[in-house]
């Protein structure tokens, strides 16, 4: 392979598709552009990688013949300085660069659709697009605005519905699939999504700190909404008809009135399939489709109680953890949990020292659990 094809290769690794900046020899002034700036989208930045790779050093070093240059060091790599001849060698290669479209596999990346929780907006994952955006360029990521706020508080069956209509276009018009990322009170509304669309075509179901099994647990949303209420007798509203108007109250599960929860719940004992109804056979294998289920939580969330809930745990009538291995509605296989598993399509991902509003906006946390499954 000649050394051009080495250093374009190099640069195609690089995904160098930005601004890069080249010092002008000794004795003139000002710098030379060879890439147009990075383009500003409505959800966020491509952004130029902040160094450049052992492969790429390497073979420009020796394109341009390492040697001491007194007008300072070019392209930014440390030790290395060309002199004009070997900067004049250079140029008209790295011009040749100009019009080169995006390396193939950029094409690749199927679309992101993210959906927010409670009292949630699109503008809460800002840093989630920024962050999808500069690990994987050109991925089309939508955060559907619906359901914003207070909104949020409507009964999910109304929530599902608003969601299905607006994700279906999406979906239709990626024929190789989509992700779907869905943040606490998002990701029961994504699980539902799953289960009643029987033409969806997700590839990862990234559910992000999100109450699969249910909610037991005085929060500040808890007390904000029922001010009078406790966590152990919230189930006298919760299970009511008038209470199952509220999201919150479609997935309270109180372990102490299992009976009540079973009867009253219009949502999650649906969707868990622990009651009887006409869709359950069907309901599972829409929700079989899916590709990867991807579950992240982690025991300082502050939020989901008990924070097992995130990977299908839940208390028992002792309020003890009994893991989702031994929930019934795994050993029933009554959605589809122990055979997602058994095909290994299931990751669990725990995270310690991540407060449930940071979830959504954790570098570490998108680089270690997220980014990993954005095919």
């Amino acid at each position: 392979m000649s050394l051009e094809t080495r250093a374009l290769q190099a640069l195609q690794d690089e995904e160098l598709t930005c601004l890069l900046l080249l010092p002008l020899p000794a004795g003139l002034s000002g710098s030379l552009h060879l890439f147009p700036p990075p383009l500003s989208r409505r959800n966020g930045l491509f952004h130029c990688p902040s160094s450049l790779g052992p492969a790429l050093r390497g073979t420009l070093a020796r394109l341009a013949l390492i040697a001491p240059f007194s007008g300072g060091s070019m392209l930014g790599l440390p030790g290395l300085r060309l002199p004009p001849a070997g900067f004049l060698l250079l140029l008209p290669f790295l011009l040749l660069l100009l019009p080169a479209t995006p390396a193939p596999h950029r094409a690749s990346y199927k679309p992101v659709i993210v959906v927010h929780g409670l009292f949630d907006s699109s503008y809460s994952f800002r840093h989630l697009l920024e962050y999808i955006n500069e690990t994987h360029p050109g991925t089309v990521v939508t955060v559907l605005d619906l359901f914003d706020g207070r909104e949020s508080l409507r009964p999910l069956w109304e929530q599902v519905q608003g969601f299905r209509e607006a994700v279906a276009p999406i979906m239709a018009k990626a024929p190789q699939g989509v992700h779907l990322i869905c943040y606490s009170q998002g990701g029961l509304v994504c699980r539902a999504l799953l289960s009643v669309m029987d033409d969806h075509n997700v590839d990862s179901f990234i559910s992000l700190s999100s109450p699969q099994m249910g909610q037991y647990g005085d929060t500040d949303y808890l007390k904000w909404l029922f001010p009078t209420s406790m966590r152990s007798n919230l189930y006298r509203i919760c299970y009511s008809p008038w209470g199952q108007e509220f999201s919150i109250c479609n997935y309270w599960h109180d372990p102490h009135h299992d009976d009540l929860y079973l009867n009253a719940s219009s949502f999650l004992a649906l969707i868990n399939g622990e009651r009887d109804h006409p869709n359950a056979t069907a309901w599972r294998k829409n929700f079989l489709r899916v590709g990867r289920l991807v579950l992240i939580g982690g025991p300082d969330d502050g939020v989901i109680t008990p924070w097992q809930s995130s990977f299908f745990g839940f208390y028992d009538a002792n309020e003890t953890v009994l893991e989702m291995e031994e929930q019934l509605v795994y050993l029933r296989d009554s959605f589809g949990l122990k055979t997602l598993l058994a095909r290994g399509a299931i990751v669990r991902c725990p995270m310690a020292g991540i407060s449930h509003t940071a979830w959504h906006s954790n570098r570490t946390l998108y680089e270690t659990c997220i980014e990993p499954w954005l095919s």
